[in-house]
């Protein structure tokens, strides 16, 4: 049986991501469908030691309605990648893996992007190599496929020869199941649980589902069987 995971992409998302690409023969990264404003294409959440405790990382894009992420462009204007990455040695400097990952991840961050969904694909390999995830990437945008919701996702397991799709649990509120049914398609649903693992700031208590980068400049390769169990 071969299972197909399709996810927008996004910035540094959390373990429960990089899990579901895991658990499936094929990820595929929708890229062509609509940036969502305030979403989580663009931003994610790191641990921070400040009163609030929690900091959002922000890329600016220049927005258009109805844009799509693969041609979703950064706001080079603002200090972005400078902005991130301070936040990142601020907080988390002192993280027992941080200086393992620090020099690759400057370099990721500070790179030049042809779009949006260019920067978060290239972090999101990173992150899979880091991660031992060597599940193969197809991207939506180079399938040419048409439809929306249900039949959008129906005709890419189709396209690329699935048996199964691994829908994360809030699908459940918007599939049509028959859809996937009538397509002779299996739909499997991932079950992930945050795991606790160690973090900065220990007396604030254990945040979950930040950033992948949180565990990742924490506990370095320790963080591989935590996605891949």
């Amino acid at each position: 049986m071969k299972v197909v995971a399709i996810h927008q992409p996004q910035y540094l998302p959390y373990l429960g991501f990089f899990h579901k690409l895991a658990h499936c023969d094929t990820f595929v990264a929708l890229d062509h469908v609509q940036l969502q404003k305030n979403g989580l294409q663009n931003r994610n959440r790191i641990k921070t030691g400040s009163k609030e405790g929690l900091q959002w990382i922000t890329v600016p894009v220049r927005h258009k309605f109805g844009q799509a992420i693969n041609e979703a462009q950064m706001d080079s204007s603002l200090p972005w990648q400078k902005k991130h990455w301070n936040a990142l040695l601020v907080n988390y400097s002192r993280a027992r893996c941080f200086r393992a990952y620090a020099d690759q991840l400057q370099r990721l961050l500070h790179a030049e992007y042809r779009s949006l969904s260019h920067l978060d694909m290239d972090l999101i390999t990173w992150c899979m190599e880091a991660l031992e995830i060597r599940t193969p990437v197809v991207y939506s945008s180079q399938l040419g496929l048409d439809g929306r919701a249900t039949s959008l996702l129906v005709n890419i397991c189709r396209a690329v020869g699935a048996d199964a799709y691994l829908s994360g649990p809030g699908g459940a509120r918007y599939m049509e199941m028959a859809r996937f049914e009538e397509a002779g398609l299996q739909v499997l649903w991932q079950s992930f649980d945050c795991p606790t693992y160690e973090q900065q700031f220990p007396k604030a208590g254990f945040v979950p589902n930040l950033s992948v980068i949180d565990a990742l400049l924490n506990c370095g390769r320790d963080v591989v069987p935590l996605v891949n169990s």
